[in-house]
């Protein structure tokens, strides 16, 4: 019996087993459409009574080959790429919420995610609660609603960098028979893993950490496989009932632990598009290949910096949730104990002008609207990634008006430090 891999290395080997003679890298299937001999063949594939290819806005080898990697790194039955961060988010809740329906979500989020949530969905008619990522357990429950589908949570919220109360979370939803999904960006999997910690689907902007090297937008969807659907069918129709477009398919039914995956590939993306290219995909399997040797460097020059920012007389606070004294540092410890991400919050003695004076100087650092690839950037989000949101919705997603998001490269961290140094002695 074969060992099973250690995540290090399904990094690399994880998705694709070329067989003899075939190519040793996964190739790019740059092709829209692809060949059958028979009309009764391509209609079984319509119907999905059989797997395989016909059209790469439902599925496509090479992308198909690192949606099983990231499922393999995250512990999944299954995965989705997306075009977008914001789409496998937004194709998360949408799978199984509609018009009518409601969902809980920390208010510790991405700004892009908050408006998606806030603003979009609610033209479509799906309703969310945001809740205070701090909020008690007796709390928590009274925000539940007989209509409520689902539970959503950044496991490291951008860029408040809140560190999720995974059982908190996981035990309120199921109590009331609804799915946990958890964005895991920040952490990524190297670092931590929510299906563990009771989160029953995972979401990525794989444009961030996983890529790693600014070059690929996309996103991913991973289900655990564990939600029992039928349990709660009634919540679930989209699942446990008929599917008329596809002449009465049952999914649970007809795909067991792959029913949610599939659903999402076969409607979602058959009907609003969203897929990542081929191209794509492939530099973002490059990147997975590295994943694991670059957040350890993301991580070990985080916690010097943050401890170099602790101890300057020019920081009036600073949130790294490794850093002994951050508020979420034994939430950290007990979940992602090797390590958190490279990003790190604080604010300049002075508010808003001193960051802007403090960013302005920076060197070697880049001010960018990204964060978590392998250049040290910078971002005062309530300027930019969070420019929509109210004061009132800033201070509750944990945003301070002077609030600096640095997020920490894997560059000389010498050079790192004495770029940060000389921009503060400037304010």
């Amino acid at each position: 019996m074969i060992k099973e891999r250690h995540i290090n290395t399904n990094c690399i080997q994880a998705g694709y087993t070329p067989k003899n003679g075939e190519p040793r890298i996964i190739p790019i299937y740059q092709s829209t459409t692809y060949k059958y001999d028979s009309s009764e063949h391509m209609g079984k594939l319509f119907d999905l009574e059989e797997s395989g290819y016909f059209y790469t806005r439902l599925q496509n080898p090479t992308n198909d080959a690192v949606a099983s990697k990231i499922a393999a790194l995250e512990g999944g039955v299954a995965a989705m790429l997306t075009s977008s961060g914001q789409a496998a988010n937004f194709y998360a809740i949408f799978n199984i919420c509609g018009a009518g329906d409601h969902f809980i979500s920390t208010s510790a989020l991405y700004g892009g995610t908050y408006n998606l949530f806030a603003v979009t969905m609610k033209k479509l008619g799906i309703e969310v609660t945001f809740v205070n990522p701090d909020i008690t357990e007796e709390e928590l429950q009274k925000e539940f609603k007989s209509n409520t589908k689902a539970v959503f949570a950044e496991s490291i919220s951008n860029p408040s960098l809140v560190v999720l109360d995974f059982k908190k979370f996981s035990t309120a939803a199921h109590k009331n028979g609804v799915p946990l999904i958890v964005d895991n960006t920040f952490p990524t999997p190297i670092n931590c893993h929510p299906f563990e910690h009771g989160a029953d689907i995972i979401t990525h902007s794989t444009t961030k950490y996983m890529d790693g090297h600014a070059t690929s937008v996309g996103g991913a969807i991973v289900d655990s496989g564990n939600f029992d659907w039928m349990a709660y069918a009634d919540k679930f129709p989209g699942l446990t009932e008929p599917d008329e477009s596809y002449h009465g398919i049952t999914y649970v039914k007809t795909f067991g632990k792959g029913a949610y995956i599939t659903k999402a590939t076969a409607q979602l993306m058959r009907d609003l598009g969203s897929i990542p290219s081929p191209h794509n995909a492939f530099l973002l399997n490059i990147g997975l290949e590295t994943l694991f040797l670059r957040m350890e460097r993301h991580c070990q020059n985080a916690l010097e910096v943050a401890r170099m920012l602790e101890s300057s007389d020019k920081i009036s606070w600073i949130n790294y949730p490794s850093l002994k004294g951050s508020k979420y540092y034994d939430l950290a410890q007990k979940y992602m104990p090797n390590g958190t991400c490279g990003v790190i919050a604080f604010c300049i003695n002075g508010g808003r002008e001193a960051a802007v004076k403090f960013m302005d100087n920076l060197k070697l650092a880049a001010i960018v609207t990204h964060v978590a690839d392998s250049r040290t950037c910078v971002l005062h989000p309530a300027s930019a990634t969070h420019r929509q949101l109210s004061d009132e919705q800033l201070k509750d997603a944990g945003i301070d008006a002077g609030l600096i998001r640095l997020s920490v490269g894997i560059e000389y961290i010498d050079d790192i430090i004495e770029d940060i140094k000389q921009a503060l002695e400037q304010v």
